[in-house]
C-alpha cells in the first residue's frame, strides 16, 4: 500500500534506484522538504555524507532536485540494467559510487556544524571567502551559511527523535530558544515538529 514520506533537508544526496521502474537517479542536497508517495521497499539507495557525493556533478547543479543519474553518467543505463539483476543491489550501489575523502571538504563540514560566519571558516581553512563559497557550493550545494542552518537542523530532529526535550535540544543546537528551533522546523520541513514526529521516523 502507498505511503506518504517527508524527506527533508540534512546535507545529504543520494542515489537511488527505483525496484518498479527501473529509473536509477540522484537526489540532491535539500533546502526544503520533499514529500512522495510510494511502496515501502520499492526504493534502493546510497546515502552520502553531506559534500562526499561522487556522483559526477557539482552538488548545487543538483539542488532540491531529482535528476536521472543518465544525464550526467554514460553508463547509468547499464548500471540499471546489473541493478535489476543483481542479487544484492545496495553492495552494487555502493562499488559504483566509491567516495575519496577531501580533507578540506570534511574541515568545512566540521566547521559549519559550529557556524556559519564564512569569514572565520575561511580564516581557519586557509582559504579566501571566495574559494571557500565556491568550494562549499560545489561539494555541499550551498554556502557555509545554509549549510551551518541545515546541519543544526538535522541534529536538533535527530536529539528530539532520541528522546531529548525539545527546549534542552535548542539550547545544546544553538538556537535562540524553543521558539526559534520551531521556527527553523516549520521553514526546513515544511511542518511542525510535533507533525514531523508523529509521522514514525520521517525519512531525513
Amino acid at each position: 500500500m502507498p505511503v506518504e514520506h517527508r524527506v527533508v533537508p540534512d546535507g545529504c544526496a543520494d542515489v537511488i534506484w527505483h525496484r518498479e521502474s527501473g529509473r536509477l537517479f540522484v537526489a540532491g542536497p535539500d533546502t526544503t522538504a520533499q514529500v512522495g508517495i510510494g511502496e515501502p521497499g520499492t526504493l534502493i539507495g546510497l546515502r552520502f555524507l553531506p559534500g562526499a557525493a561522487a556522483v559526477g556533478v557539482p552538488a548545487d547543479a543538483i539542488r532540491d532536485g531529482r535528476v536521472d543519474l543518465a544525464d550526467f553518467r554514460a553508463d547509468a543505463g547499464e548500471l540499471a540494467d546489473r541493478l535489476a539483476h543483481s542479487p544484492d543491489p545496495h553492495r552494487l550501489l555502493l562499488d559504483a559510487f566509491p567516495v575519496r575523502p577531501d580533507p578540506t571538504v570534511a574541515a568545512i563540514r566540521g566547521l559549519a556544524c559550529r557556524t556559519g560566519k564564512v569569514r572565520d571558516i575561511a580564516d581557519t581553512i586557509g582559504l579566501s571567502e571566495r574559494q571557500l563559497l565556491r568550494r562549499s557550493a560545489a561539494a555541499f550545494g550551498y554556502g557555509p551559511k545554509v549549510l551551518h542552518r541545515v546541519l543544526r537542523f538535522d541534529r536538533a530532529l535527530n536529539a528530539v527523535r532520541a528522546g531529548r526535550p525539545a527546549g534542552a535540544v535548542a539550547y545544546e543546537c544553538g538556537f535562540a530558544d524553543q521558539a526559534h528551533l520551531a521556527r527553523e522546523v516549520k521553514a526546513l520541513a515544511g511542518t511542525t515538529l510535533t507533525e514531523l514526529l508523529g509521522r514514525g521516523r520521517a525519512a531525513s
